[in-house]
């Protein structure tokens, strides 16, 4: 039996990148959101919805823009992306059976084949990606563009979470954004302190 997919969480560090996400200069959202997805268009459109009052907002906003892309805001967006690998681990048959199935997509379409694996457990994606790969290649390209678009929406939805979700860590070599301003606060009383620390260093991250 096929284990079900697991939903992407959000870390209790996502309020703190949420508040950064707000407070940062438009530029910057705008270039660490072009990470999360290549047009510069739905970049621009979330960054300047700000402030958003909680991650889920922020979400369901990605997920509207993606929607509302164009046919050239899609196919500049794709042409942005890169086709998926295999993990260093995999078998040589694997590796070679995907790069043969990624060169056939890409001639075919003309641009890299893009899926969201987030739901499936790190052991599961390979098979998923060439179980996915090999059903995509019989589409007509309307037909694939609809499904390319699709995951594309779901990659940009959980590069945006991980944004906002990897706040304060270290950075993986995308645009960061700055903390947001401090309030000044009264002192607080002594009280017994917890630490907090669930770094991710997935990519997009945000750097302070």
């Amino acid at each position: 039996m096929t284990p079900r997919p697991r939903s992407p969480t959000l870390s209790s560090d996502s309020h703190a990148g949420l508040a950064r996400f707000n407070a940062a200069p438009a530029d910057t959202v705008e270039n660490a959101l072009l990470a999360c997805c290549g047009n510069r268009r739905w970049a621009r459109r979330l960054a300047d919805h700000r402030p958003y009052p909680t991650v889920d907002a922020l979400l369901a906003a990605a997920d509207e823009a993606s929607y509302d892309l164009s046919r050239a805001d899609l196919a500049g967006a794709l042409a942005h992306e890169t086709s998926a690998g295999p993990h260093h681990g995999a078998p040589l048959a694997a590796r070679t059976a995907l790069r043969a199935a990624h060169a056939a997509y890409e001639s075919g379409f003309g641009h890299a084949f893009v899926i969201s694996l987030d739901h499936y457990r790190p052991e599961e994606r390979l098979n998923q990606m060439l179980t996915r790969i090999r059903e995509r290649l019989a589409h007509d390209p309307d037909e694939e563009r609809a499904v390319a678009a699709d995951e594309l929406r779901r990659l940009a939805r959980s590069r945006v979470a991980r944004l906002v979700n990897n706040a304060g860590h270290e950075p993986g070599g995308h645009p960061g954004l700055p903390p947001a301003p401090r309030r000044a606060e009264a002192p607080a009383p002594r009280v017994s302190q917890e630490s907090n620390d669930y770094g991710r260093p997935d990519s997009p991250s945000v750097a302070v």
